[in-house]
């Protein structure tokens, strides 16, 4: 990738000397910032922008390891093969015109990655804006030369994007607004060879950027995004656009049925410590935030100190707080007789703290230096929110005093800014030199303090490592037979066998032929029971009156057999399980995802499962750390911790089973879907009561 960042010579096809067009925009930019060999290609001009033109690729002098393409779509193969000739090891191509726009461009796509294939020439694009490097003052793009007005501050923050339009306008945006410095900003297009990955691992290793932000559409391979996630400290935010919702009509089970759409892409996300942003803004904000501040706080580290200058806003700070995973600070004596030597004596000082009165009584300055210097030396503040004015009121603040005291105590600082127009663009500017992520609305603020404080600590180690925690097939299981010979939805009893060879706890339970044999597993089993009509094909038994509960004597077996065998007509075969009893219920499955492949599902089970929508996903194989995070992902992770009298849930165990889940299906690649719902927590363990094996119509693999 060198040779796309810091090239020694650059040639521009379809340069052009018309000012305003994409070829001379490109050649102006070059100019202001660039300052290696700059060749404009073009055989209609002797000279562009001041450069010599030269009628050919082939033409253009030593050195040169970049070529900027704009020319129409049907030129461009041609153009790549005479820079392959020309040993040029990169192209970036900023034409529009091809898959985005149809088969015809399509197809010229396809055949340009022909030749990049062939070749082993790099592509860049097509349909994108290319790069800024704000450090170096390289502008390789047709961006609109007012970028140069604001400035290119240089940050620590690196921007892969998919969209050419929003990294080019969204940049001048951050940029003039003084939101924050920018190290480098990637436009990709279409991703016909360069993609986020190849990018990614560039910007990892690069010195100058410490958080990396993308707005993506697609993944190329979201499996090595992961793997490059997991394998860096440096903070990853995505906005991930385009997650609608694909066709599930093929799926079998309810696992793939809820799998289809973006939450798998969103536990993946997760799973690699990927931070997810919901719009333009709140990446450019979680990026500020973590390219100040890019190590993970200790655990549990969420108490926040607000100095406001208003009750009023300390009120809705800590309101906003609560829904964010944080907390108040409880302040110390020693903090408390500290502010009291700037506060009235008629106003005890707590948090939020107040300092309106004080500052009437003392003036701004001193209350603001005093207030930051007492909570930063209060071990039991994590992180300091401050409630800034720019103009008017006498609320000037010393913010280079008051950033060196939080960075002295080693204390996240974050600043809530208003007032007018001029004088809040300034205190941005000066927040921005020196380290405070600053905002103009106090949720916005919030938000970074949550996501930046509740961030968890991954395992970032390149293998699984589950430390015995998984169990693996028993060998010579004669219960895993029937993946070799057996073909779509296996029945649940044939189903459960197979889970309970993998280490999978399932419900004591003997599948029967007639009514004597039911007797006999009855005596065996004890009361109460639980009766199934076990028919081919049919996987919701509950709304085919194939399940009989809570039968507590041989007579109403009897007549729970006889009402099965009358539903069924004599076909199928019923299975007899001891009933267990519990008051929650999960579910856990595997799916096996088109983009990202083998993945694991858990979530709240039973008939709420799909109403209330509340499960996860992971990317098999999991690790035990990845299992647990799962498990804590979900809302109802408060009720499996014992809520209000109700057992814990043993979730250690649970992750052991969702690993177990993920090996499975990993080891057995003819495993299309498993569904397991529910799994009944009984004495906080969980016991497989129904479940679903998929196996695909083809299943040499296995």
């Amino acid at each position: 990738m060198k040779f796309f960042f810091e090239p020694r010579g650059i040639a521009i096809v379809g340069a052009t000397a018309s000012k305003g067009k994409g070829g001379n925009i490109i050649v102006s930019n070059l100019k202001k910032g660039y300052q290696g060999a700059v060749y404009p290609v073009n055989p209609r001009y002797d000279e562009v922008e001041g450069f010599t033109c030269y009628p050919s690729v082939a033409d253009v002098p030593d050195p040169v390891d970049l070529a900027i393409v704009f020319v129409s779509a049907q030129m461009v193969p041609q153009v790549i093969q005479a820079c392959a000739r020309r040993k040029i090891p990169g192209v970036m191509i900023q034409s529009a015109g091809f898959s985005e726009s149809g088969p015809q461009g399509d197809a010229l796509q396809q055949e340009a990655k022909q030749i990049a294939d062939k070749t082993g020439i790099r592509l860049w694009g097509p349909n994108c804006m290319g790069l800024v490097d704000a450090g170096r003052r390289f502008v390789f793009s047709t961006v609109t030369p007012s970028i140069w007005d604001t400035g290119l501050t240089f940050g620590n923050v690196s921007l892969i994007a998919q969209s050419g339009m929003l990294a080019g306008a969204f940049l001048i945006d951050l940029m003039s607004h003084q939101t924050m410095g920018i190290s480098k900003v990637c436009s990709i297009g279409n991703k016909m060879d360069v993609d986020e990955n190849d990018l990614l691992e560039y910007l990892i290793d690069d010195p100058h950027t410490s958080a990396i932000g993308l707005y993506l559409e697609s993944f190329t391979d979201c499996r090595r995004f992961m793997a490059l996630s997991r394998s860096t400290t440096k903070p990853i935010v995505i906005l991930n656009g385009g997650k609608t919702t694909r066709g599930a009509a093929a799926a079998l089970s309810h696992t793939a049925s809820l799998s289809a759409n973006g939450i798998i892409i969103s536990g993946a996300m997760d799973q690699a410590g990927v931070v997810k942003a919901n719009d333009f803004y709140q990446l450019a904000d979680y990026c500020k935030t973590l390219g100040i501040y890019p190590k993970i706080p200790p655990k549990n580290a969420n108490r926040v100190a607000v100095l406001t200058y208003t009750g009023a806003a300390g009120i809705v700070s800590a309101d906003i707080m609560d829904k964010h995973g944080l907390v108040l600070s409880k302040l110390n004596a020693a903090t408390l007789e500290a502010l009291k030597t700037v506060f009235p004596e008629w106003m005890p000082p707590s948090n939020p703290v107040d300092m309106w009165p004080g500052i009437i009584l003392n003036g701004s300055k001193k209350v603001y230096n005093k207030a930051m210097e007492a909570v930063c030396t209060d071990p039991g503040v994590d992180a300091v929110f401050v409630h800034c004015f720019a103009g008017g009121f006498s609320l000037e603040t010393d913010l280079s005093m008051m950033a060196k005291t939080a960075q002295k105590a080693g204390k996240p600082f974050f600043c809530w800014i208003s007032g007018e127009r001029e004088r809040v663009y300034e205190f941005q500017a000066s927040a921005q030199r020196l380290g405070i992520p600053v905002f103009r609305e106090i949720l916005r603020a919030v938000e970074c303090m949550g996501m930046l404080l509740n961030r968890p600590l991954l395992n970032t180690s390149k293998e699984p490592s589950n430390a015995g925690q998984t169990s693996s097939k028993i060998s010579g299981d004669t219960r895993l037979d029937i993946l070799t010979s057996g073909k779509g939805q296996l029945d649940e009893y044939v189903s459960k066998k197979v889970l309970a060879a993998w280490g999978i706890p399932i419900v004591e339970e003997k599948q029967v032929t007639s009514l004597d044999q039911a007797l006999q597993t009855a005596k065996i089993f004890g009361f109460p029971l639980v009766a199934k009509g076990i028919l081919p094909g049919v996987s919701h038994k509950t709304e085919s009156n194939l399940v009989q509960v809570g039968i507590s004597s041989e007579q109403a077996l009897e007549k729970a057999v006889e009402d099965l065998e009358q539903t069924m007509q004599g076909r199928g075969s019923i299975l007899i399980q001891k009933q267990i009893t519990g008051k929650i219920e999960l579910v856990a499955g595997f799916v096996r995802d088109p983009q990202l492949g083998p993945c694991v599902m858990c979530g709240l089970g039973g008939i709420f499962a799909e109403a209330l929508n509340d499960i996860v996903f992971g990317v098999a194989p999991l690790r035990i750390d990845d299992a647990l995070r799962m498990i804590d992902r979900l809302k109802c992770h408060p009720i499996l911790d014992g809520y209000r009298g109700l057992p814990p849930v043993d979730k250690n165990e649970f992750g052991r089973i969702l690993v177990c889940l993920g090996d499975l299906g990993c080891a057995y690649p003819c495993i299309q879907e498993i569904d397991i719902n529910p799994f009944i927590i009984h004495k906080g363990k969980p016991i497989a009561v129904d479940g679903l094996v998929v196996v695909s119509a083809s299943n040499n693999a296995c």
